[in-house]
């Protein structure tokens, strides 16, 4: 029996494809276990700048398999206390979702919580929470209003109608639509540019820009002149 996740170190980035495609790559405790440590390596692994996520088959990830519900841990799989957002957040390294095809629900939750969205022409994407009576857990509320704004959140997550990768282009969602076959060459070629920048920089920005999801525009900016002004004297020093 194939693992439900497969991991792949190419060229400084780690290729983490999920890997059930007889049921569409659907979320299971195995499924998640293997997802986190794998993203946990990844963090922690000196030969791997960039991470990206994809998907085996025609989904990238249909959401929660319903047959485990109840049966399965999907909150704390490894029984240590983190859940998708602490595990992603926890990886300072830019992660990569290369959705290759539907991305629904908890699956649509995986890809929000990459940095950013590279989408084969045969994506689309779907907050069906309120179509299955699913409560959401994993950002969905605030990850899909953040990247297309409230209104189009509010529209997506009210309807549970799919969004296709051109209309997910238009409204911000993903970065770039790209032919299907040039998915993940693209997203290597990106992970190539990113590895070629100052790698000791690289988390700063990272964790510059995500700090306005927790602050003020004027403390976000406080805190990058802060950071300027000690980078200075301690570069001063030298």
């Amino acid at each position: 029996m194939e693992a439900p996740v497969l991991f792949e170190k190419k060229n400084a980035a780690a290729v983490i494809t999920l890997n059930r495609p007889e049921r569409r790559n659907s979320i299971n405790q195995a499924l998640l276990t293997h997802l986190y440590n794998y993203l946990d390596e990844a963090a922690r692994s000196s030969d791997v700048n960039v991470v990206i996520i994809t998907g085996n088959g025609k989904s990238f990830c249909s959401g929660i398999d319903l047959s485990v519900i109840g049966t399965d841990d999907l909150f704390d799989p490894r029984n240590d206390g983190r859940d998708m957002p602490d595990v992603f957040a926890d990886c300072k390294k830019p992660i990569i979702g290369a959705v290759n095809g539907h991305a629904i629900t908890g699956g649509f939750e995986i890809a929000l919580n990459c940095d950013f969205l590279i989408a084969s022409e045969l994506a689309s994407f779907a907050d069906t929470h309120v179509k299955v009576g699913i409560h959401p857990g994993w950002g969905m509320t605030q990850l899909l209003q953040q990247a297309v704004g409230q209104r189009m959140a509010k529209q997506m997550s009210f309807t549970g109608q799919f969004v296709h990768a051109a209309e997910a282009l238009r409204i911000g969602l993903v970065n770039e639509v790209v032919p299907h076959e040039n998915l993940l060459p693209r997203c290597m070629e990106i992970a190539g540019q990113i590895s070629s920048v100052n790698l000791t920089m690289l988390p700063t920005i990272k964790g510059l820009i995500e700090c306005r999801n927790r602050a003020t525009h004027d403390e976000a900016c406080s805190h990058e002149r802060f950071g300027f002004r000690k980078f200075v004297e301690e570069n001063l020093k030298k």
